[in-house]
């Protein structure tokens, strides 16, 4: 540490809650404290929101105990922001860092927290200002590029596997058809992950659709069909960002046959989350269409859209991300404080039969703004399956799942 900087650090939230993020705090938290040349550890309230309105937490007076069990708790301690990085924001962030004499920013979000660390650190360096700028990795949705995954996944792939597993038995108990939605706007990553708890090969879920693979109206009826055929009922799980051939999200083009009007952010994006038309619509497609596959007058169809619940379930989180979450925290400050360095916390998985993963560093720019879609090796190739490649990744992530029986 021979290079360390005197000087304040600040810690932001950003995006999506997860059930990790305050592991990561807390990491970073732990890692500076003792640290004499960083007198105060500020906690942005609300992300970049709070830096430009001054409104900070001490974190540096929280004792252990406080730490521990900020640690164990989900959805964002600090508070998070959706507000995009722009130069104009950016360079507000910047003058607020300068004013309060900080010289080590830590970001904890996705995509868009990687490209503010990137925008703020060039405007540093341009003004002679060293300033330390390190993004911490968080979104369940695992998008991030570089990274072979990001904190959070985990655990809500955790709790899709096993709410997956739950509803099989379920739909297996009352025989119909049952359509789940699951988060993922440009990536199938979560929506996988519904096939992890699955008993065997005649268990749910029998279909799975994912925006890596255009989805086809007359297709889905197809499999919907031979799948209720074969196993006498059918479970499907559908990623919320699936998309038509055209590239326009199915909740859109749905909405858009039926005369309906979609609700979008404050950026324009269709309001995908928190809603059930998705689910409401593909019912109402396999109501309209599938008896007549099937040779029958009408079926049981039933849909639920799991929404928020995947990101911030209490009580439930995956060990290994737990403990991955803090490392990647810890790693960020350890790097920050060891010289004039910038940059993004990776896990990189080694090539050994056991699972293991190491910390390192990546250059913002090879994180900030780009999703990383599926491999399509993950997907099987009628486009509507997840493979087993996949499984053999995504099962270390989520730890010890629940055991469950079955008679038929």
């Amino acid at each position: 540490m021979t290079d360390l900087i005197k000087g304040n650090a600040v810690i932001g939230q950003s995006g999506g809650p997860t059930a990790v993020i305050n592991q990561s705090l807390v990491g970073i938290i732990e890692t500076l404290k003792s640290c004499r040349k960083i007198p105060k550890i500020l906690g942005a309230n609300h992300g970049v929101d709070g830096i430009v309105n001054n409104k900070f937490f001490d974190l540096k007076k929280l004792k252990k105990a406080e730490l521990e069990r900020l640690a164990q708790s989900p959805a964002a301690a600090l508070g998070s922001s959706r507000t995009k990085p722009t130069p104009e924001l950016c360079k507000k962030i910047f003058a607020s860092l300068e004013a309060n004499d900080v010289r080590y920013f830590f970001y904890i979000g996705g995509n868009d927290s990687a490209d503010t660390c990137r925008i703020v650190n060039e405007m540093a360096n341009e003004s002679g200002y060293e300033l330390r700028c390190f993004h911490v990795p968080k979104t369940i949705d695992n998008d991030l590029r570089v990274t072979d995954h990001t904190p959070g996944y985990g655990s809500a792939a955790k709790f899709v596997a096993s709410a997956f597993a739950g509803e099989d038995r379920d739909n297996a108990s009352l025989p119909g058809i049952k359509i789940s939605i699951i988060m993922g706007r440009d990536a199938g990553w979560l929506t996988a992950a519904s096939v992890l708890g699955k008993i065997d090969n005649t268990s749910g879920p029998h279909l799975v659709y994912v925006p890596e693979v255009a989805f086809d109206e007359k297709k889905f009826i197809d499999d919907v069909a031979a799948a209720y055929k074969k196993y006498g009922r059918c479970l499907i799980a559908v990623s919320e960002g699936i998309k038509n051939k055209k590239g326009v999200p199915m909740a859109v083009a749905l909405c858009e046959q039926m005369g309906k009007e979609i609700e979008r952010d404050a950026h324009g994006n269709a309001q995908l989350s928190g809603s059930g038309m998705l689910g409401d619509m593909l019912s109402e497609l396999v109501k309209a269409k599938a008896p007549r596959k099937l040779g029958v007058k009408s079926l049981r169809v039933r849909a639920d859209t799991y929404g928020y619940l995947q990101r911030s379930f209490a009580g439930y989180a995956s060990e290994v991300d737990q403990y991955e979450a803090r490392m990647c925290g810890r790693t960020a400050a350890e790097l920050a404080m060891s010289g004039n360095l910038d940059g993004s916390v990776v896990m990189k998985r080694a090539k050994t039969k056991t699972y293991k993963v190491t910390f390192e560093r990546a250059e913002l720019s090879q994180v900030a703004r780009v999703t990383k879609e599926m491999p399509r090796n993950f997907i099987n190739k009628a486009g509507n399956g997840i493979t087993k490649s996949y499984v053999n990744y995504a099962l270390p992530l989520v730890g010890k799942l629940p055991t469950l029986g079955k008679l038929f």
